[in-house]
């Protein structure tokens, strides 16, 4: 059956679909955009106890719900390096050379997720967070530095789950993607965002290339960001992975793959 689901993946419009869903999840109209909401709030169980606006019909589109912003109080920051977004635990650990995990028996290289940015991350830690479509979708800084460079990959949009994981070889490394690059007072750290099917839209909080990327594209910044702030938000977007050189970071023992995390959760302590 997953054999089956990954096929699928292969033939089905990626870009188009996403394109149609992203134009009716952009829409203001308010029996449109109160449909989808509702539909989605009961089909994925949403509530609005932590939001910054507890009514759904509040809400201007559905990309406006989806992204909704949460209580100040809702997400205390806490010490060393946290998550950077709600979800749960895809993989962790170490980046064995220049590989990192996907799925038992699949990964995929620091080179071709992050091009020349991924240069100075062998034999560090990596964790890679996976956000569920009822999660809160925007991503943070998982700890205080200074943004140098971005990199937008344009590429496919399979969707992200166990089963695209466990089947399709080099799938973050495939799908569209932002890649940010950090330096920190314990070195280069990376923070790449991506895509999925779907809606499948990147935003950030500085000016570059609108998702869907037409192209590669490079930029460099000089942008200071402390641990908890907003960088970035997902439209129906699938996972967040964090790179820390050799010796950086020691991730918290703690956390299994599977195991469900919260922006601002500590998730390692800087060696």
């Amino acid at each position: 059956m997953s054999q089956l689901f990954a096929a699928l993946q292969r033939v089905v419009p990626q870009h188009g679909l996403s394109r149609v869903v992203g134009r009716i999840a952009a829409s203001e109209t308010t029996w449109l955009k109160d449909l989808f909401i509702r539909q989605f709030a009961r089909i994925y169980n949403v509530n609005l106890d932590e939001a910054e606006d507890d009514n759904f019909d509040e809400y201007r589109s559905f990309n406006d719900f989806f992204t909704r912003a949460l209580k100040p109080d809702a997400r205390p920051i806490g010490t060393g390096i946290v998550s950077p977004a709600d979800g749960s635990i895809s993989q962790l650990g170490r980046i064995d050379d220049n590989r990192l995990l996907q799925a038992k028996g699949h990964g995929y290289t620091l080179q071709s997720l992050a091009g020349r940015l991924g240069a100075g991350f062998e034999n560090g830690t990596f964790c890679t967070v996976y956000l569920a479509p009822s999660d809160y979708h925007r991503v943070h800084l998982p700890f205080a530095g200074t943004l140098t460079d971005t990199l937008a990959v344009p590429g496919a949009l399979y969707s992200v789950n166990a089963t695209t994981e466990s089947t399709i070889e080099g799938l973050f490394a495939r799908n569209e993607r932002l890649v940010c690059r950090f330096e920190t007072t314990f070195g280069p750290m990376l923070v790449v965002l991506v895509g999925a099917m779907i809606v499948a839209s990147i935003t950030t909080d500085w000016a570059g290339p609108a998702s869907p990327y037409e192209r590669e594209e490079h930029t460099s910044h000089h942008l200071v960001f402390e641990t908890g702030d907003e960088i970035g938000r997902f439209l129906l977007g699938s996972t967040v992975i964090c790179c820390f050189p050799k010796g950086a970071a020691q991730l918290d023992p703690s956390l299994t793959k599977g195991a469900t995390v919260r922006m601002g959760q500590p998730i390692a302590r800087v060696s």
